[in-house]
């Protein structure tokens, strides 16, 4: 086989349909966006706009306060990090991080913070080193004879 002999596969490209080209080819006068009005305009259908009257999303009360800077955490429980270490996924020689949970797949991404929690139980001395943990994780993983490692606080 040469570079020139490479070809698609059957079926891999579909042509676009071309509307608007007759009442024989299926998609012909109105081209499938019904008929008159602004939506089947090009352009001009307005998300939220209902016909003048006042839009829903107007009319509800606005509640509440979004803050700017909160840390959304990725969450890992003190026991999925002992069913990891036991089907050896994790290794329990060296340091537990944000990249090493990742790479087993327990966590989606690898330098998001992390926040290890203390559900289930952990039998392994490891050292894990994550962004935030609760107090109970820390003593359960304490407990086992590991430790917690985490970032200095950040003062004013």
């Amino acid at each position: 086989m040469k570079l020139n002999e490479l070809r698609d596969n059957e079926g891999a490209r579909k042509r676009r349909m071309r509307v608007g080209r007759g009442i024989g080819s299926g998609k012909g006068k109105t081209s499938g966006r019904g008929v008159k009005g602004q939506k089947s305009r090009t352009g001009v259908s307005i998300g939220g706009f209902e016909g003048g009257q006042m839009p829903l999303h107007r009319r509800l009360p606005k509640r509440g306060f979004n803050n700017l800077f909160r840390v959304t955490y990725q969450v890992i429980n003190v026991g999925s990090i002992q069913k990891a270490l036991t089907e050896g996924r994790l290794p329990a020689d060296q340091t537990i991080t944000g990249e090493v949970l990742a790479a087993a797949g327990l966590i989606r991404i690898a330098d998001a913070p992390t926040r290890l929690l203390a559900k289930g139980e952990l039998t392994a001395k490891v050292t894990i080193q994550l962004d935030a943990a609760s107090p109970a994780a820390v003593a359960a993983v304490e407990k086992a004879g590991g430790s917690v490692v985490l970032p200095a606080p950040v003062e004013a």
